[in-house]
């Protein structure tokens, strides 16, 4: 007895047209976030570097994201794979320190993204900040 399961949808695109999410995080404790879709990206020929510069000019340039023009983003994260398990805060995952993407220039490929991974955007100074008191306010 044979059972046929239905693909999963991270792989049913191949990793030269992939879309991703982009978590635009403008403020930890009041968990002020917006989440930019980017499609047909190559995940084996752009970089990190290239999804920070293509994410700053969306920032800049798509009225949307007008509230997140005074936030000088500056790092990457992974957040969570298609299907993968997620974390219980919902802003950003505090563990897995070795998740942010420090070398611009490795493939997004190379850092394990797949189709529909999700990945937070937002500037390190304020993370570190967060992580030391992850207080949340209203």
């Amino acid at each position: 007895m044979s059972e046929e399961f239905e693909p999963l949808t991270s792989t049913l695109k191949p990793k030269t047209d992939a879309t991703i999410t982009v978590r635009l995080i403008k403020s930890f404790e009041y968990r002020t976030e917006k989440n930019m879709v980017l499609k047909d990206l190559d995940l084996t020929t752009t970089t990190v570097g290239d999804l920070l510069e293509l994410a700053k000019k969306n920032i800049q340039t798509q009225s949307a994201y007008r509230p997140f023009r005074n936030v000088e983003f500056d790092t990457l994260k992974l957040y969570t794979q298609a299907h993968g398990s997620k974390t219980s805060n919902l802003i950003i995952n505090l563990d897995h320190d070795e998740w942010i993407l420090s070398d611009p220039s490795k493939t997004l490929e190379e850092c394990g993204f797949v189709n529909e991974t999700e990945v937070s955007m937002f500037n390190r100074e304020l993370f570190e900040k967060y992580k030391e008191n992850p207080v949340e306010k209203w």
